[in-house]
């Protein structure tokens, strides 16, 4: 969705200045500022959320490894109990989780009692980058059309591709996500349509008094 968000923010921003009736330099000079500014607040957010949850992480396991150490009996029990719980019998569970903990006590517990696994590791820079990178890859869109085409078909040039291609990001979301297809294109090529409507009548307004 971050390139939804990039290509539906660019878009509305570069028509509300060339409904402004903006010059073409100064179309581009604002769809440039708009993929920066909103790559880097995408960034900068993702990494501030992402960060904040490795620190809830790191103090359940700090926690959790100062459990281990004055209640390993506790400990086992619990892990047991986890397993029990998911089908397991209770002999089995306790050999399951005297086995693991003599391997890996407190991987055992993030994995099993915290959900903390190495493949679902909060990674704030990695987070960062690729919500700016994917922000940046649908900001792209609306920039590239707004410096390819001249000012008296920009605003239906860039409205038709924008549309199309939120269309097209709203389909392969719900693609993924396993819901209708149809739907899922029309809601999002809808709300982006109704985005950059708002904003070209803001910049159409905002020429006339200008």
């Amino acid at each position: 969705m971050g390139a939804d968000d990039g290509l539906v923010s660019t878009a509305s921003l570069v028509l509300g200045v060339a409904a402004a009736h903006g010059t073409h330099r100064g179309i581009l000079v604002a769809g440039v500022a708009g993929l920066v500014a909103g790559a880097m607040s995408m960034a900068a957010g993702e990494f501030v959320s992402v960060h904040s949850q490795e620190d809830t992480e790191n103090a359940d396991l700090t926690l959790e490894r100062a459990e281990l150490a004055t209640d390993d009996q506790g400990e086992h029990d619990e892990l047991a109990a986890i397993y029990v719980g998911r089908g397991l019998d209770p002999v089995l569970a306790r050999q399951v989780a005297d086995q693991l903990m003599a391997h890996d006590a407190i991987g055992a517990h993030a994995r099993d009692e915290l959900g903390i696994s190495e493949t679902r590791k909060a990674r704030p820079l990695q987070a960062a980058c690729a919500s700016a990178a994917s922000f940046a890859i649908g900001a792209a869109i609306p920039l590239c059309v707004a410096a390819l085409v001249p000012n008296p078909a920009l605003i239906m040039t860039i409205s038709g591709t924008s549309f199309l291609c939120l269309a097209l990001l709203g389909a392969l979301a719900a693609q993924a996500g396993g819901a209708p297809i149809g739907l899922g294109a029309l809601r999002v090529a809808f709300w982006g349509a109704l985005a950059m409507a708002i904003t070209a009548g803001a910049g159409v307004l905002f020429g006339a008094v200008a």
